[in-house]
């Protein structure tokens, strides 16, 4: 139960993740490309998606080293494991690029709030949100993958 639940959570707080990224980028494109001054809305915007990342990262956490019977799979027996492509998907490269995606946006936010330029902050920001957006592309379960997951459950 705990395991469905929160396996749900995770999934439906994927929207989300994307939403705020998505606004960040659109956001970011247009300070940076329109040499807009950086506000407390673009600031705002950031704040929230990085928060929700980190929400995300928790639960994934949760999932992986508690709840999740395809990590505990892969726990049992690595080796075999990496054979099994929705385990291995799931137990290394679901993982690896999230927090790769994490961590370019935590990087990012980071070298934003730096920079006393506001072009400049809109600029790294576009950039590493794009970043971020290709590692999560490819980090997602889309549904016709080996390891597919519904879009909703």
């Amino acid at each position: 139960m705990a395991y469905s639940v929160t396996l749900l959570v995770h999934s439906y707080l994927r929207w989300l993740v994307l939403a705020a990224g998505l606004a960040v980028i659109v956001r970011s494109l247009s300070g940076w490309l329109g040499s807009k001054p950086f506000t407390a809305s673009d600031n705002r915007a950031q704040v929230v998606f990085v928060s929700v990342m980190g929400l995300q990262l928790l639960i994934g956490l949760a999932l992986y080293f508690v709840l999740s019977p395809v990590t505990a799979a892969f726990f049992a027996d690595p080796k075999a494991s990496m054979k099994i492509a929705q385990i291995r998907f799931f137990a290394v490269e679901h993982t690896t690029l999230m927090l790769l995606a994490l961590i370019v946006v935590h990087v990012g936010r980071a070298r934003s709030k730096r920079n006393p330029d506001a072009r400049g902050r809109h600029k790294t920001t576009a950039i590493t949100a794009l970043v971020w957006l290709v590692l999560t592309l490819g980090a997602i379960p889309w549904p016709g993958m080996a390891a597919g997951r519904p879009l909703f459950r």
